[in-house]
């Protein structure tokens, strides 16, 4: 079975559908940019409380591909659908070696403080924020220059953590799961026990009240262990697979494929799968344009783009 990687090497190299399909999908991730909503109401959630909420997922920053410039874009254009409140959803680090720069934190995180929201900017990190953190991989522990970035642009950064909220006087939870794939068994001088930070059961119990949570985890493969306590859960990583033709993505970095691809799902409970915003592996996307998404809890279940 092809991988993941190999596909899309081989989408990038040959460009099965001509050139003009080629041409158009390494523009696609530098060029378009959409915004997707969700209106949903979840089981846990309650009527009558609307919240929007504004989604960035796997920006990867790197030159050309994803610039400050095209950051800082995407960081006007959230900021004008008017979200209550903003979450980041990991992968700022590029995930792919085709780039004229790779963007240090230090110059990425700053622009990200540009975000502007009431109930404020959250985040949480992806794999490669991890993968990319060499010092971290070695000693298979520490805070990684991205989490440290984020911090010091005043970007709280959740790592199997919650914090309670309010908004129009009613309280909700925001819970932020630790990165499900942080560690890579090639980069470690030790063996590795486990491929992530993630505990969910010890994120849930800081949840001290009977008020919605709204739990960020970047890979979305967790909704299946999460219990119906969480009304809804935010996730990216997956690109929409990256390549997706008439709603299919031939690859999924996930163990359930098309089930957690890209949109709302349901399982215990709410899901949505963000398509993300820059590349993994490969600069190339072909009907998957790179998109910020708003969700509006409280909503009618409506999705436009």
């Amino acid at each position: 079975m092809i991988s993941r990687r190999n596909f899309l090497r081989l989408a990038g190299g040959l460009g099965t559908a001509g050139i003009s399909t080629v041409a158009y999908g390494f523009g696609e991730p530098a060029l378009r940019l959409r915004v997707t909503r969700y209106d949903i109401q979840p089981p846990r959630w309650p009527a009558g409380f609307e919240l929007r909420i504004a989604v960035i997922a796997d920006l990867h920053a790197c030159d050309p591909w994803m610039s400050l410039e095209r950051i800082a874009s995407i960081v006007d254009r959230t900021n004008s659908l008017k979200p209550d409140i903003t979450v980041l959803l990991g992968d700022y680090v590029a995930g792919h070696r085709q780039v004229t720069r790779y963007i240090p934190a230090g110059e990425w995180a700053p622009v990200l403080a540009g975000l502007r929201a009431p109930l404020g900017v959250h985040a949480v990190l992806g794999n490669h924020d991890y993968w990319d953190d060499r010092a971290v991989q070695r000693d298979g522990q520490g805070t990684t220059i991205a989490h440290r970035a984020l911090e010091a642009a005043g970007i709280p950064v959740y790592e199997n953590d919650a914090v309670r909220l309010t908004h129009a006087g009613r309280p909700f939870w925001l819970a932020g799961l630790g990165d499900q794939l942080a560690w890579l068994p090639a980069r470690r001088f030790r063996p590795v026990r486990r491929l992530g930070v993630d505990d969910l059961a010890a994120t849930l119990r800081k949840v001290t009240d009977d008020a919605p949570v709204i739990l960020l985890a970047h890979e979305p493969d967790v909704a299946m262990r999460v219990p119906a306590r969480v009304a809804v859960q935010l996730s990216g990583h997956t690109h929409g697979g990256q390549i997706r033709l008439f709603g299919w993505s031939p690859v999924v970095p996930s163990r359930y494929a098309g089930k957690f691809a890209y949109g709302h799902a349901r399982t215990n409970c709410d899901v949505v799968v963000s398509g993300g915003l820059g590349c993994s592996i490969m600069p190339f996307r072909i009907g998957m344009p790179p998109e910020i998404v708003l969700v509006t809890l409280g909503g009618s279940g409506a999705v436009t783009s």
